[in-house]
Order: C-alpha cells, then sequence, then structure tokens
C-alpha cells in the first residue's frame, strides 16, 4: 500500500503540475463537452411518476468524515442504518422502507455493485468511497429499470464520472471516537491537451471500533483515466478497496446488554484468550470503461464493459471440532483415538463478476426514448482451509471446495411521452438468469441447476404546473432467490419473489416551503422472510409467505424559517405485514418441530414510523450549524410480532458543523465536526433471535448490535 501511495502522489502532482501549465479551455466550450450518459440510462429524471431523493457532491463532502455509505443517507425518508461495530466504520448495514440490502439495488456508475450470490450490498468492501462520489440518488419502491437484481425496496446509484474543469487537489484527515482515523489524498488534472483528465485518490481508515475488539483496517485507491470531446467520450476507472476487519456479527446476548453492551464473542473459544486473528479479510477490486458517442442532435449512445474481481477469507478459532466433520482421520495417541481437536480455520471465497451494458437515448421536446441492456457472468469458489489443528494434520488441509456460477441477460425500455403539462412514461425490462450451485460447505451433495425469465413492467403519469406536481405509477418487480436460500434442502427450494407496486405523489412548492407526499402500496407474493435464525457467519434463514404487504406514507417538507434558519424534516409512516406466517420452533425434550401460526403478524425489521429532522443555522458565511433528529419506532425481531422479540424504539440528535475558512494560498480551508448521540442514548437499530422448547418451558435468545452512545468526528479538509 505504501508503493501505491507514493505512485498515486507522484502522478498526481506531476499531471496537476503540467496542467498548472497548460492554458484551461473557456467554460463556454467547456460546456459542449460530450456528458456522461451512462447514469442516465439508470437514473430517474423529474419528470419520472417515483419517489427520489438526491445527494449533491457538497451535501456528501460536509458530511464525510470516515463512516460507511449507509450513515450518509440516515436522514433519507424511511432509511434505518445500523454498524456491527458500533460506530459506523467496518460492516454497516441500511433498510429502506424495512427491506434490507439484498432487495436494494446499488449501481456504481450505472453498474451492478450487488453481489451475485447473496445480491447482498458489502460497502465494507468500498472504504471512502464517498470521496470519489460526486451523487447519489435514491429511489423508493421499484423505480425505474436498471442494471442487475430486481430493487424490491429502492435503487440506489453513486456516480463519480464528474468531469472537472481546473486542477485541483484535496487532504482530508480525520479523528474520532474509539480510535478513528481517516487519511485521504485526491488530486485531478482538470482538463489538459484540449480533452485528457486524471484523478486519482488513496484513502486509509482505522478505527477499534466501539464493540470490544471489531477494529477496522480499510484502504483504498481510485484512479480514472478520461478523454472527453465534444461528441464522444472516454473514460477508464480502476478503484479498490482492501479490509481487515475483527469479526463482531455475533451481537450481544439480552443477557449482557445492561451489563457489558461492548463485549463481543468472536474468538473466545481460544482458552488462552480472545483469538487475536478473528478476522475477515478481503480485497475487492474494480475495473470500468465507458464509451459515449453523440450520433446527432437527438440520439447518444453509450458502452460500458467491466470486470469486479474478489478474494479473501475469514478465520476463526474453533474448540471442541470432530475431525471427521473436516473429513479428517481421528488421531491416535498413546493407543487411544482421539476424535475431537481445537484448530483454526480459513473460509475463503474467489470470485469474478464481469460483464457488460449498453443503452441508446432519444431526447426531444416531445418525446424521451431509452433502450438498453447487458449480460454479465459470474464464478465464485468457496472453500475451506485448515491452518493449525491441536494434532498433526495435513499442511494447509481443504475440507471443502464447491463453485457457484451465475449468469444474467437484460433489456430494457423507457418511453417518456410530453404532452402539455403531462408526462406519460412506459418501461418494460427482461431480465433472465440462469444460477449453478456445486453444493454447500454443510450439504455438499446438493447441486442447484435454475434459470428464471423475468418481466418487469412499470407505467406512470406525472402532471407539472409551476409550483407543483403529481404522478402516480405502477410497477411489477421479480426477483430470484440467493445463494443461502438454496441451502435448505432440495425439498425446500425457495420461489422467486413477485411485488407490485402502486405509488401516488405531490409535490407543492411555496415562497419558502416545499412539500412531498408520496403514498404507496407494495404487495408481495413469495416475499422471502426473516425467521430469525442465523447460522455461524450471521446469515440469516429465509423462508417464502404466500401474501405479505408494505403500506405507507412518505411527507417531506422544507421550509426556509429566514435568511438564516431552515428545517428539513420527513416522516415515514407504515404497516407492513403478512397475512399468515408459521412458525416452527424445535423442541428438544419431544425432538419435534412445533408449529405456531400467526395472522395479519408483522414483518421482521419494518418499523412502523421513521423520523428525520435536521435545523441548519447560517449565522456566518462560512459556519454551518445543523442539529439532526432521528427517530425509528418498534422493530420485530422476527415476524411473531412479539415485544419480547423486538427492538426498543429509540430516538438520537446529532449535531454537525461546518467552517470555511478561505486562504491567499489555497482554495480554502474546512473544518468539520460531528457530535453524534448528543444525550449518550442506549439503543440497538439492529439484532436476531431463535427460539426453542424443552418440554413445557420456552427459551428466547435475543441478541443485539448495539451503537455507541455520544460519540464525535473531527476533520480538516485543505482544498487546492
Amino acid at each position: 500500500m505504501k508503493k501505491q501511495f507514493v505512485t498515486i502522489i507522484f502522478l498526481a502532482t506531476a499531471l496537476f503540475r503540467l496542467n498548472g501549465q497548460t492554458e484551461i479551455q473557456k467554460d463556454s466550450s467547456f460546456a459542449k463537452l460530450m456528458p456522461n450518459i451512462e447514469i442516465k440510462a439508470v437514473r430517474a429524471e423529474k419528470e419520472y411518476p417515483f419517489a427520489l431523493s438526491f445527494l449533491s457532491k457538497r451535501t456528501i463532502e460536509k458530511n464525510n468524515l470516515g463512516q460507511d455509505i449507509p450513515f450518509l443517507l440516515n436522514q433519507v425518508p424511511g432509511v434505518v442504518v445500523n454498524s456491527d461495530a458500533g460506530n459506523g466504520v467496518g460492516y454497516t448495514g441500511i433498510r429502506i422502507r424495512g427491506t434490507d440490502p439484498s432487495r436494494i439495488n446499488f449501481t456504481l456508475n450505472g453498474i451492478a455493485y450487488n453481489d451475485a450470490e447473496s445480491q447482498g450490498v458489502f460497502l465494507v468492501n468500498l472504504p471512502d468511497f464517498l470521496s470519489s462520489t460526486n451523487s447519489i440518488q435514491i429511489q423508493r419502491g421499484v423505480g425505474t429499470s436498471t442494471n442487475g437484481p430486481g430493487a424490491f425496496g429502492a435503487s440506489i446509484n453513486l456516480s463519480t464520472n464528474e468531469l472537472n474543469r481546473s486542477a485541483y487537489g484535496n487532504i482530508s484527515n480525520s479523528i474520532g471516537s474509539f480510535g478513528t482515523r481517516k487519511y485521504t489524498v485526491k488530486a485531478g488534472t482538470g482538463l489538459f491537451g484540449n480533452d485528457f483528465s486524471v484523478d486519482v485518490r488513496l484513502s486509509a481508515i482505522n478505527s477499534d471500533g466501539y464493540i470490544d475488539r471489531a477494529s477496522s483496517d480499510l484502504k483504498s485507491f481510485y484512479i480514472s483515466l478520461a478523454q472527453t470531446k465534444e461528441k464522444h467520450s472516454l473514460r477508464f476507472n480502476i478503484f479498490s478497496g482492501k479490509e481487515k476487519t475483527y469479526q463482531s456479527w455475533y451481537g450481544v446476548s439480552e443477557d449482557l446488554l445492561k451489563s457489558n453492551r461492548r463485549f463481543n464473542s468472536a474468538g473466545t473459544e481460544d482458552p488462552k484468550g480472545a483469538y487475536e486473528n478473528e478476522t475477515d479479510n478481503y480485497n475487492q477490486t474494480h475495473y470500468q470503461f465507458f464509451y459515449n458517442q453523440e450520433i446527432n442532435s437527438n440520439w447518444k449512445a453509450n458502452v460500458a464493459v467491466f470486470a469486479t474481481t474478489g478474494l479473501g477469507y475469514y478465520e476463526q478459532y474453533k474448540a471442541n471440532q470432530r475431525f471427521s466433520r473436516y473429513n479428517l482421520p481421528n488421531p491416535i495417541s498413546n493407543g487411544a483415538e482421539i476424535s475431537r481437536t481445537d484448530l483454526i480455520r480459513q473460509l475463503w471465497l474467489d470470485n469474478l463478476y464481469y460483464g457488460s451494458n449498453f443503452s441508446f437515448q432519444f431526447n426531444n421536446e416531445q418525446r424521451e426514448v431509452i433502450a438498453g441492456g447487458g449480460a454479465t457472468a459470474y464464478t465464485g469458489s468457496h472453500f475451506g482451509k485448515v491452518i493449525w489443528s491441536q494434532w498433526t494434520i495435513p499442511n494447509n488441509h481443504t475440507w471443502y471446495d464447491h463453485d457457484a456460477s451465475k449468469s444474467e441477460q437484460h433489456a430494457f425500455l423507457k418511453w417518456l411521452e410530453r404532452k402539455n403539462k403531462f408526462s406519460f412514461f412506459g418501461d418494460i425490462q427482461l431480465r433472465n438468469v440462469g444460477y449453478t450451485i456445486d453444493g454447500f460447505r454443510d450439504n455438499p451433495d446438493l447441486n442447484i441447476d435454475r434459470n428464471w425469465l423475468f418481466v418487469n413492467p412499470k407505467t406512470g403519469i406525472r402532471y407539472t404546473d409551476k409550483t407543483w406536481s403529481t404522478f402516480i405509477s405502477y410497477a411489477i418487480g421479480n426477483k430470484e432467490p440467493n445463494r443461502d436460500d438454496f441451502e435448505a434442502g432440495a425439498n425446500e427450494a425457495p420461489k422467486h419473489e413477485t411485488l407490485q407496486d402502486l405509488e401516488v405523489g405531490f409535490e407543492k412548492k411555496f415562497k419558502n416551503l416545499s412539500f412531498n407526499l408520496t403514498l404507496y402500496s407494495m404487495s408481495y407474493k413469495n416475499q422471502l422472510v426473516l425467521n430469525g435464525r442465523v447460522n455461524d457467519v450471521g446469515a440469516y434463514t429465509r423462508v417464502n409467505v404466500p401474501r405479505s404487504y408494505r403500506r405507507g406514507i412518505e411527507i417531506e417538507a422544507t421550509a426556509k424559517l429566514s435568511p438564516w434558519l431552515t428545517l428539513n424534516q420527513n416522516l415515514s409512516l407504515s404497516q407492513n405485514k403478512i397475512k399468515r406466517y408459521s412458525e416452527f420452533v424445535y423442541d428438544y425434550a419431544a425432538d419435534v418441530q412445533r408449529e405456531q401460526v400467526f395472522e395479519n403478524t408483522d414483518i421482521a425489521f419494518s418499523p412502523n414510523a421513521v423520523y428525520n429532522a435536521s435545523l441548519q443555522t447560517n449565522l456566518l458565511k462560512n459556519i454551518e450549524l445543523r442539529w439532526v433528529t432521528k427517530y425509528v419506532g418498534r422493530q420485530f425481531l422476527d415476524n411473531s410480532s412479539r415485544k419480547n422479540r423486538s427492538l426498543d424504539p429509540f430516538l438520537t440528535q446529532d449535531l454537525n458543523l461546518n467552517i470555511v475558512i478561505p486562504t491567499k494560498k489555497m482554495k480554502s480551508i474546512e473544518v468539520l465536526a460531528q457530535l453524534n448521540n448528543i444525550w449518550n442514548h442506549l439503543y440497538e437499530p439492529n439484532g436476531y433471535t431463535y427460539t426453542f422448547y424443552e418440554g413445557r418451558t420456552e427459551f428466547i435468545n435475543n441478541f443485539y448490535y448495539p451503537m455507541a452512545g455520544r460519540n464525535f468526528f473531527i476533520g480538516i479538509n485543505l482544498n487546492f
């Protein structure tokens, strides 16, 4: 990493100086350069009939002190975030309208980021990606067609492909509670040689974590090379993240929550004390190539080719393990057969995801048409090694090795017709998905070979008249199960999910007030829902339920109370129900599964109320102070709607400060500060539960992921 640092800084400095000797094009010429149209293919425009949120580059810069991407999105309607380490660094999670990341479509510059197998989003593999992000769009609900897995709760698109006219440089350093440090250096040449540009970044984030030993050691780099002309553009991005995090995915038991809420059970099977290398290690590198072409004044086209490589493992100390479980013979000691041992194991993943996307875009005053599609392929090798045992074993013994592959071909057509004050929208997507799985670690003989062909139509109308607008839309989404959903067995193969999403919206702007209202009804067929159990790597087990729904209202308002005081608020109220749900709980005494049926029960992790507010004051020109409030209602850990298996509601308040100091020798110096959870409220936004019986006695085991109490971040940005 040190060699990468020196190389990138040398390259950035050299190009920065080179550009200083090159005449910069005037604004009029710059405006004619080819825009990046790959984003337009997957993002929704303001005329589209969907609920949208947008974060600008400046908003990102003011809040980027080292926490992961979900925490930047914490004020978006219906969003609930969590952190395994308790302070927003390392493994983090996000839910929108109660849906988890495996149902949220993530794209980076229009290229799918969701893991092909789990369909989840592991943002720990993108350390400090926010420092290279220029804008973020969030579509709530099914939204418009995009690349990658279907959106069942939202779509989130991050864009880095901004063209900077002038050379720039930035050094950002921040520190925070629990030994958190972030170091970022980035630079760009602006345009040189009339149409070339280079952008580079190098980042490192370290944290001890709020939870005991939940440390993070994160490193990343970003390089973008571009040629941008009036009629076409070329861009090549390469960015990579390397993470080493001490495992903290087991949570804290309910018994320990009050007495030792920072307890971490990971590594404690080692009798000598917590095993020091009970860590997750992964390196992910992205290669992206874009070509944009203006065919004529109405038609544009683009193509993207990409590849993402990943390699890593997590290491565990496991006590009292049977040799037979690891395909090892029982050793003989002093004539006695030994059947168990302590050992250290590594579970590896080596994967490659690659493909291509394309789009053709037509636009004039009356009509916008976008036709696009793509093809992707994924290969993943899952294997496990035993690297140490109390007894002699073969060196780096491999006890399982299973491959999986996935392919997808998709195409979509979007049509927007403008008639007076109306915008008529239609969108249809075809997805063909193939899945091949060659066994699982705990079920090696289970082979899966499945295919799905999905048709996902969307339609809607928006009416706009000066200061107000209204829309109605209807969309259908289909989504394949995840890899882990198949591990239950051949006789319990999961079905694909179907979502029908009806949304109605209203927007109004007054002189000092803007107001948005969205009503939605999301009806699911065969939704895969949590049943409260987790496996030994923290993954939840899911089952299909025939009928379920989410219905709610989202209210957003921005009021300019005075020239120096602005209030932003949003409130999400919802009902999230499963019409009929059967829970099976094991009775160890009777060796049977007990069934309990719930009618019209709440969907796990779907709060009925989420409220956000931000009061911003600008008493002085270059000083901004924001008071941020977050409320999340009760969340149930499973689908039983039982209070003794739930997360308590919580209310937190933060204080953010931004000071911009103009200087003569550089563009500016910016001081950033965050005081989070001001009132030191102890709360848990995430957890899991499992229940069992011993005869007539029920045992409920709840585990929680606590968040830190009062904590801070302070940073300084030097902008050149």
